[in-house]
């Protein structure tokens, strides 16, 4: 039989060098067996198994191996297995620096650990910018404010002045007596500004007066005051600073030569005044 080579122990495991060592006997074996012909051809077994051919003498040229099958004992395979096993990792010294210091040595440092004199002049400008603007919006909410409330007492108090202004005017422009005309058409017009005024002026030179004059027309004009007592039944609708519109209850009494006695209307009146120099006054008058 072919001798067995003992060799060093290689550094793989067991059932590695066990898979070599097989291969390499069947390349043996299959050198063997080109060498011996015809003659040494191996013969199958009784088992099935096919063994080796016999050498001159009868003298068998080798043995056979299962792949399957582990090696005798006190036998070692004879090849040597390379290592394959991967070299061990190297720890990091205490001298070697650590590869996240590495890294952190070639970022800046954070906001929060540059000393509070190094701050860049950008980070400077802009938090000045910032206060800046809250600045101007904290100026511009105080101009609107004091604008609103400003406006807010200005129209509370010009709803008390055209509310009382309409009471006044009310009766002087709705009423007038045939027996002097220009007198009250002037106390009329004194209460009254704008294109109004002009209106006003131009109906009662073509209309009213020549009617009055004729019939002989009174007409009596009052704000209704309730039977109990209390302020007259008029009211605000609208108000601003400059402008406001006051909705009155008006009795007017007419007595002419057309009718037999006086006649009462009862008559719901829109008044609309404006803000002058020289006070409220009526800038439109509707009956509704």
């Amino acid at each position: 039989m072919a001798n067995t080579t003992t060799r060093g122990r290689g550094a793989g495991s067991p059932a590695r060098r066990y898979l070599t060592a097989a291969a390499r006997a069947a390349g043996k074996r299959a050198e063997q067996a080109r060498q011996t012909g015809d003659g040494g051809r191996a013969a199958p077994g009784a088992d099935g198994s096919v063994q080796p051919a016999a050498g001159p003498g009868g003298v068998v040229s080798g043995r056979t191996l299962r792949a399957e099958d582990p090696p005798p004992e006190g036998t070692e395979p004879d090849w040597e297995a390379p290592d394959w096993e991967a070299p061990d990792q190297k720890e990091p010294g205490p001298e070697e620096p650590e590869p996240d210091a590495e890294l952190r040595a070639g970022v800046p440092a954070e906001r929060g650990d540059r000393p509070e004199g190094r701050r860049s002049p950008r980070r400077r400008m802009a938090v000045c910018a910032v206060l800046a603007v809250l600045t101007l919006a904290g100026l511009v909410v105080a101009a609107v404010l004091g604008t609103a409330y400003a406006d807010g007492r200005r129209a509370g108090e010009g709803r008390a002045g055209a509310l009382a202004a309409a009471r006044k005017a009310a009766p002087a422009v709705l009423s007038y007596d045939h027996r002097h005309l220009d007198r009250d058409f002037a106390v009329a017009r004194g209460h009254l500004t704008g294109p109004f005024l002009e209106e006003y002026r131009r109906t009662t030179t073509k209309v009213v007066a020549p009617t009055a004059k004729k019939y002989q027309g009174v007409v009596t004009a009052s704000v209704v005051t309730p039977p109990g007592g209390g302020s007259p039944a008029a009211s605000v609708v609208s108000a601003s600073p400059d402008r406001a519109v006051v909705l009155l209850f008006v009795n007017q009494v007419t007595r002419s030569t057309r009718v037999d006695g006086p006649r009462v209307d009862l008559n719901r009146v829109r008044m609309e005044l404006t803000r002058t120099s020289g006070g409220w006054k009526v800038s439109a008058v509707d009956a509704l």
